[in-house]
């Protein structure tokens, strides 16, 4: 079990308002369109599931959020993001500037859906690895075990911790970079914006900043202990 300590609560405590306020955005957006189509209100549900847990995480009522079961969920969810940007090709329609175009808006939506697919994965990187759980392990093998077996098994732990810290790394990176490319992009060049994706954006002018600050916060919460 890991100690807590009143810096480590204060930034949990910070992190735990962040989520909240974008858990309620994405909530209030939502509300305020009621047309949206069946992948809108799916990445919104999914956006507030994910902010409503993040802010529960670092606490003792965030504790069955830690187990393969929010893992699978939040990776399914991390597949969705990427899988529906791509939409069926007409079976007869002929190449042309038309078809490129149609490609060109698909390859834009796609990146432009890896970011909340990144976060999704994040959470589910997070959720089956409770700080303090591999704790235990060294203990567990130290009584009894042959030396060749004990080396053995530190090795892979190793491994294992070497890994781990890799993809924690590049999770950690991408976000970030997410993070720092929506919290600077110009909001009113949205509203002058001339391609499909900023047109989007335009509707939701606040959206790319909800979406920056949860890229942050999420990555910062895979540096703490939560």
């Amino acid at each position: 079990m890991l100690d807590r300590t009143p810096a480590l609560d204060a930034v949990h405590g910070m992190l735990t308002l962040l989520f909240t306020v974008v858990a309620l955005h994405v909530l209030w957006h939502g509300v305020r369109s009621p047309g949206a189509g069946r992948r809108d209100r799916v990445d919104l549900f999914l956006h507030f599931a994910m902010a409503a847990a993040m802010a529960a995480m670092p606490w003792s009522l965030g504790r069955p959020l830690s187990g393969p079961a929010t893992a699978v969920i939040f990776t399914a969810a991390a597949l969705w993001f990427p899988l529906t940007a791509f939409r069926p090709v007409r079976p007869f329609q002929p190449s042309g500037p038309l078809r490129r175009t149609a490609t060109a808006g698909t390859a834009a939506l796609f990146a432009d859906r890896l970011p909340p697919a990144a976060g999704m994965a994040a959470m589910a990187w997070m959720s089956p690895n409770p700080p303090g759980g591999a704790a235990s392990a060294p203990e567990t093998l130290a009584s009894g075990v042959p030396a060749a077996h004990h080396t053995a098994a530190h090795g892979h732990a190793a491994a294992a911790s070497t890994t781990a810290t890799l993809v924690t790394a590049v999770l950690t990176v991408y976000l970030l970079a997410c993070a720092i490319r929506s919290l600077t992009r110009p909001m009113p060049a949205l509203r002058t914006a001339t391609d499909t994706a900023h047109r989007a954006a335009a509707t939701d002018p606040y959206g790319h900043v909800r979406d920056g600050a949860m890229s942050l916060g999420t990555a910062v919460m895979l540096l703490l202990p939560h």
